[in-house]
Order: C-alpha cells, then structure tokens, then sequence
C-alpha cells in the first residue's frame, strides 16, 4: 500500500525522501473544461502537486442540500491531476479566507444569532458536521493509501489569525480521522507568534504562509517545531486586488529569488497562487480593518498562469529556478486557448428595475427592514419599499449600518447613494403632505473573508430613519438576479434617469472561444449572461474587463444583461481577445 508521511527528517513517500513542490489551482475558480489545460502546465513547470482549497459555501448553497456537478465536481479534479501524476493536498477548511465570499462558509449560517464561528459552538459544529459527513468521504477515497493521490489534508486554514480555540482545532482533525482520512494533517498560518500560538496544537504539523524573507519565516517556526519538514503551504508570489485600489503586481525576478531562497533551504511549499481564477459571480470577499474594501471579480493574484490560464514571465522563471532542485519532467505543453475579439455589441432592449419588482421578486411584509440572510438570500441585491407620512421638512436619511451600498429613491427618482464607508448620512429629502414612497436598493458587494468582521450580514443591517425617527411596515424584495426571465424588455435603450436599468444584446456565435467583456462608457453593476451572473463592473477600477471562457457560451444565438446601477454614455459592450485588469 501507498503512503504518506511526516517524520522528524522530513516527508516521506513510500518510505523515501520527498520535497512536495505544489501549486495551487482552485477547482471552483477555474471551469472544468480547463482543469485538464491547467493542470497539465502546472507539472510542465516542474511541480509535483496541485493544492486546492474547498469552497464550502458552493458545495452547500442551500442547507442540507449538496452540490457536486461541474466546475464542483472535485473528484473529477482529482482525477485529472492523478492521471498527470500529480499529487495532490487538500484544504477542506471548513474556512478557507482566499478572498473569497464569507471565507468559504455558508450564507446561512448567519440566519441564526445563536451561532458563533469557527469554535466549539454547538449550532455551528453542527453545520460543520453535516457537511464533513457529506464531503470527507469523497475526499477519502482519493487518498494515497486508497490509490489515489492526496497525500496531505488541511485542519480549518490560519485559525491563529483568527482564534486561540484549540479543541476546535482538535474536533475538526478528529472528525476527519472518523470520516476516512488517514493521510497525515496540517495546519498553516502566518509566521508571527500570535498566530502560531493561536492557530496550532502540538500533534499537528505546523506550516507557515509568507512571501519572502524564508530563513527568518522558518526560523519562527522552529520556535514551535523543532524538526521535521519546513514548508511554506502558501508562498505569496503576487497579491489580490480591491475595488479602487491599484493592479498588484510582483516583479518576476524578486518572485523567483523568494522562491529559490525556500527550495535552497530544503522546504516544501505551494505556489500560492500558481493559478488564479476567476471569482465569477458574487463570489468575491472583502477585507475590512479600518475600512470596508470588496475584491474584485478577477483573480488573477499576478499568478505564473494568468487569469485566462497563459503562462507568463513569471511562469518561466519559477521554471528555471525549480529546475535546479528538480527534473523537470518532458511534458508537452497543450496548445493555445484561443481567444476572440467578437466586436462591439449593441444593447437594443432595456428595462428599468423599478418597473419590474413584481415580474422578478415577490415582497415580504416586516415592521423593520430585513437583512439579506433573513430573507433567506444569499446574494446579489435587496429592495426595501415604504410610504413616508408627511409632511415633514427636509431631513437626513439614516440608513443604520449598511452592508454594502445603497441607492436611494423618492417616489422612483434617484436621491443620492449611501456607501458602507461613508461615516454618516449622506442624502437629505422632504415629505410631501400627501406622503411620498422611499425606495432602498442595496447591494451586497462581497462578505468580509479574513479578521475579526467576519459575521458580516448583508442590506441595513439596523434600521432606516428619517432625521432621528426609525422608519416602520416595509416591503423587502429579493433581488438574487439568477433569474431574470421574468423581466419585461422594452425596444430601445433611453439615456440613463438615475434609476437602475437593464440593457440587453444578443450576439450570434459560430466558434466559441475566450473572450473578455468590457463596458467603456458603463459605471458599476453586474454582467449576466445566458442567464448566469459572470462579474461586476465598476469604473474605479482597477479591473476593467470580465473574463468570459468559452465554456460559458454557446454556438448560435448569446444574451448579454448588464444591469447598470449608476449610469452609462453609449449603451455598447466590447467584446474583446485582450484582457484589461489594471
């Protein structure tokens, strides 16, 4: 039998000396039909692992109700990378941070106010449980003592960034053991005394995550282990971006000399990342330390494989430097994704959202507004709809704690927008004698992934007031947005009035290949097509395309829905071969 193992000099597989020099690639991140294409680049660069984390929150969209099909079907993953001769290591969290939404947990689990995160909870253990109970024994049976390839599995991911609960730690490793897993465990966590403290227990194998300055990262460590094998579970050769800020990118070169000061000392590690991503939809995360600041849809993170999955500069110089510790095996290279640049798009129909609450939502009646979890909703976007009384003279409207940003409308024209940041209210209106309807859209730009803000629930959060009163009887319309058929197009596109809008085009495709959407002239809101959320858009930048694989589209006739929440000059989309991420 195959097997993996940690001893005090060093991993050893099937009793031999091993070095894992892995990459991560997320199975979730990247459609399934490029699995194969990625991962068959990843060993061409001389690594001898892939490393993925799991997204729970995928898996489990809906509680109690488990998804496995597609770009989820992590088995199938697996099995590709197995079939390359990859091995593989696993991070089933149950948290996964990754600037992904809500860290890789479950929407729902803030539906209930008894539950806290990630410790010895009873109502969150439970989740966890059920989850485990569904998920491990999948994982199980790629384990190389199965004649699989996962050789490492993951217990929760950087706990000491987060907590100092230990026996949380010890629940989930034991109920993985009871569920299948015997390959050994690991934790990892940034190599700061706070987190090591916080985030391991004796019996696991420690790791650490850094970027650069390995001999003093691992010097650290050997505070908290004394021997066995040094790794470094996420080397940090690029970084991510936020809404607002900047492109990050590292020079190539400095990438390379960190990566060659960790093999030259003998460690393992995994590219972090080795492969990007996209987070398509409204998967993004979100920091939050003195400020709120979403991610952005694209995940490139100035990865050696881009975005769209081609090598860069990067990628070859990581290729010389492994090259020194390690045959780089004889693997051709696939060919070419192509890409296409289909030209501009016309939107020719148009349909405000005001108009169509009731062709795409059905309120519910509360006293106070509704968060977003409450509604039973996990994303996208929430309407809160009253009749003010009046008369009453001009005063502020207070929107208590919003998460994230909010348009306001009186009588269904626009007032102002009140954003997360903004540290008091920020629009002002009167109310006629006869009353006037207030109209609130909220959206959810991404639940906080990392720190101590992470019980971060969506739409007001506290109430809405006009001056110093609270606001009562709302309606509350869902507005996931994963089902617009029911919206009622008009022909033609008018000159934007403020008001949210729908715009739609259609193009007829013969050859289906990667393409990248961009909207010049468009400010913020999202890109639905063929009825599936692709990205947001937002003119501060610095991303200023949406990857679209050729995967999600098909031969004949495209629908292309943008919903424009702040306003447009030219109602015309690009689609274009060249990305454009800051």
């Amino acid at each position: 039998m195959n097997n993996f193992a940690i001893e005090k000099d060093g991993f050893k597989l099937n009793g031999e000396p091993f070095r894992i020099i892995a990459g991560a690639i997320h199975y979730f991140r990247v459609p399934a039909e490029y699995w194969r294409d990625r991962l068959i680049k990843l060993k061409a660069c001389g690594f001898n692992t892939v490393e993925t984390y799991v997204a729970w929150n995928l898996h489990e969209m809906s509680e109690g109700e488990f998804d496995y099909e597609g770009m989820l079907d992590i088995e199938k993953f697996l099995e590709i990378a197995a079939e390359l001769g990859l091995y593989a290591i696993v991070r089933p969290g149950p948290y996964i941070c990754s600037e992904w939404d809500f860290g890789g947990l479950p929407w729902w689990l803030l539906k209930n106010d008894e539950l806290q995160l990630r410790c010895m909870e009873k109502n969150y253990l439970a989740a966890v449980d059920r989850f485990f109970d569904d998920f491990i024994p999948r994982i199980a049976k790629h384990q190389i003592t199965k004649g699989g390839n996962v050789i490492l599995v993951q217990v929760e991911n950087e706990y000491g960034s987060y907590g100092d609960d230990s026996e949380y730690i010890r629940y989930l490793a034991k109920g993985m053991r009871e569920r299948g897993i015997d390959v050994p465990f690991f934790t990892s966590d940034g190599a700061e005394y706070q987190m090591l403290t916080g985030g391991t227990v004796p019996e696991i194998h420690k790791t650490a995550n850094f970027g650069s300055r390995a001999q003093e990262q691992f010097a650290r460590l050997r505070e908290y282990q004394p021997d066995g094998p040094l790794m470094c579970t996420e080397f940090w050769n690029g970084w991510f971006d936020h809404w607002t800020e900047e492109h990050h990118s590292r020079d190539p070169q400095d990438a390379a000399d960190a990566l060659d000061d960790i093999l030259s000392m003998g460690a393992s590690l995994s590219a972090y990342m080795f492969h990007g991503g996209t987070n398509f939809g409204y998967m993004n995360g979100a920091n939050d330390y003195d400020a709120y600041e979403p991610t952005v849809s694209s995940y490139d993170d100035d990865a050696p494989l881009n975005e769209s999955g081609e090598p860069t500069e990067k990628y070859y110089k990581f290729k010389e430097v492994i090259s020194k510790y390690a045959p780089i095996p004889d693997v051709e290279m696939p060919a070419p994704i192509k890409k296409k640049n289909y030209g501009e798009i016309e939107f020719t129909h148009s349909a405000k959202l005001l108009d169509n609450l009731d062709n795409i939502s059905s309120p519910v009646e509360s006293v106070c507004p509704m968060t977003m979890e409450k509604l039973n909703q996990g994303y996208g976007f929430v309407l809160y709809k009253t009749k003010v009384r009046g008369p009453r003279d001009e005063q502020k409207i207070r929107l208590q704690d919003v998460h994230d940003r909010a348009y306001i409308f009186k009588d269904n024209k626009f007032v102002g927008i009140q954003y997360r940041n903004d540290t008091e209210p920020m629009n002002s209106i009167s109310i006629d004698k006869e009353g006037n309807e207030l109209a609130v859209l909220v959206e959810n730009m991404g639940r906080v992934n990392y720190g101590a803000k992470l019980r971060d629930r969506k739409g007001i959060t506290e109430g809405i007031g006009f001056g110093n009163n609270f606001v009562y009887h709302w309606q509350n319309y869902t507005l996931p947005m994963t089902d617009v058929s029911g919206l009622e197009f008009k022909e033609g596109v008018e000159a934007f009035d403020g008001t949210p809008v729908f715009l739609k085009a259609e193009i007829e495709i013969d050859e289906c290949c990667d393409t990248f959407v961009k909207l010049p002239t468009f400010t913020k809101g999202i890109i639905i097509v063929n009825g599936k959320v692709l990205s947001r858009h937002w003119s501060v930048g610095p991303q200023r395309s949406a990857y679209l694989p050729a995967p999600f589209l098909k031969t004949g006739k495209n629908e292309i829905i943008v919903l424009e929440l702040e306003g447009f000059e030219k109602p015309v989309a690009v689609l274009d071969d060249e990305p454009d991420i800051g």
